[in-house]
């Protein structure tokens, strides 16, 4: 090991304790999503830090998207590698929530809200910029972190929520995640699912029940939505990585839908035939031509209707991209696995992409050409008032980082 990477160790070993405290700090502040005081509040909890460590930093507004606003810090070193550190404030429990605070479940585990998701990896980028600080290495990269407040939730419109992102993406050589992953400690991501919603409408004749399936009333709108999802299943179902979720169905002689599209009511008599039908979903693949191949299908599904009904599809096109798989994340699984064995933490390898949901990487993708996820803190149950994080892991997952942007900055194609 070069010794510009024991001294990274050394660092992060002394800092560790530290760490662990901020960790706990961020956890007890509730930062659910639609809670902007407290996102903006661990915002500055963690700018503080950065602002030590010789960063730029800034809170944005988010009144223009309906969120917190994000933390974007800027370190600006000498020409060569520019590096994009992606994390988030914010976490799905919000206050009314009875998951409020951490606790220690042993000298290993911490429970509490975020833990894993995402506050232990906004601290292992922290307690990484230390560790390449302490050993004479920050100045030799320029970095852009941004933790966003509004992952769990995202802000609307997109293209304002994202834009920081999008824009440091643009800018970067190499984008770095630390979501958790799947949790495990030995994953990193290399591909995540894109996330996108659809909403599926069907019309029929009504008409008196004892008509069904006459030439003149024909099938209803029920049966035709009937048909149609069935074929969803048989037509995409084994595809790899696809799936297609139908999240809730209306139908009737008349539907109402919510104002946020979230659910509804509807009226129908068992002797009429109903006359509307509607079924909302979200649609996860792997890669843009994946998920342009399954939209192409689905259309032509709803095109092939039952007798004297119709029906239509639309897609919501601003959900989360896909963040396919590339020669540039496979290189650096490859370097990120030979740097833990060198540590002596043994192996790593892929998430598999069922196993990884949407997240704040997936609006890297088309803009920079190296980039993964999970390399956060390992854990469990996220998302759930069962969430833990393995904090004995803190200084591992921060060790693994740095040296691998140490080693990244060394590479001769990215200096100027």
């Amino acid at each position: 090991m070069h010794k510009k990477e024991k001294k990274i160790v050394e660092s992060v070993n002394k800092h560790e304790d530290a760490a662990l405290e901020l960790l706990t700090n961020a956890v007890n502040i509730n930062s659910g999503t639609m809670n902007f005081e407290g996102v903006r509040e661990v915002g500055r909890l963690f700018k503080t830090e950065l602002d030590k460590l010789g960063f730029e930093t800034r809170l944005t507004s988010g009144d223009a998207y309906g969120r917190a606003g994000h933390l974007v810090a800027t370190h600006k070193g000498k020409p060569g590698l520019k590096l994009l550190l992606i994390g988030h404030l914010d976490t799905v429990f919000e206050l009314d929530s009875p998951f409020q605070k951490a606790s220690k479940v042993n000298d290993s585990v911490m429970k509490g809200p975020g833990v894993g998701d995402m506050k232990g990896g906004d601290v292992i980028i922290i307690l990484a910029m230390q560790a390449l600080k302490d050993a004479g290495l920050l100045d030799d990269m320029s970095i852009e972190i941004v933790m966003t407040g509004d992952e769990e939730k995202s802000g609307s419109p997109l293209k304002l929520s994202k834009k920081e992102l999008v824009d440091a993406a643009k800018w970067a050589d190499v984008a770095l995640g630390f979501e958790n992953g799947d949790g495990k400690e030995e994953t990193i991501v290399i591909a995540r699912r894109g996330s996108t919603s659809w909403k599926l409408e069907t019309t029929g004749n009504p008409a008196h029940s004892s008509q069904i399936f006459t030439e003149r009333v024909g099938n209803g709108a029920i049966y035709e939505i009937s048909r149609i999802l069935t074929e969803f299943y048989e037509k995409l179902s084994t595809e790899e990585n696809l799936t297609f979720n139908p999240g809730f169905i209306l139908g009737g002689t008349s539907i109402d839908l919510q104002e946020d599209g979230m659910g509804g009511s509807a009226f129908g008599k068992t002797n009429v035939v109903p006359e509307k039908a509607l079924v909302r979903g979200d649609l996860r693949a792997v890669s843009l031509e994946q998920l342009e191949r399954a939209k192409e299908t689905m259309k032509k599904i709803v095109s092939e209707n039952y007798p004297q009904t119709s029906a239509q599809i639309s897609f919501d096109d601003g959900g989360y991209p896909p963040f396919g798989k590339t020669t540039g994340s496979e290189t650096l699984l490859e370097y990120y696995d030979q740097i833990s064995q060198d540590l002596g933490y043994g192996e790593v390898y892929a998430v598999d992409p069922r196993n990884a949901g949407a997240a704040d990487i997936s609006f890297t993708a088309g803009h920079v050409s190296m980039a993964v996820d999970g390399l956060g803190l390992s854990g469990a149950d996220n998302h759930t008032v069962e969430e833990t994080g393995n904090i004995n892991k803190v200084a591992v997952q921060a060790k693994r980082a740095a040296i691998l942007m140490y080693r990244l900055s060394r590479m001769k194609n990215f200096k100027d």
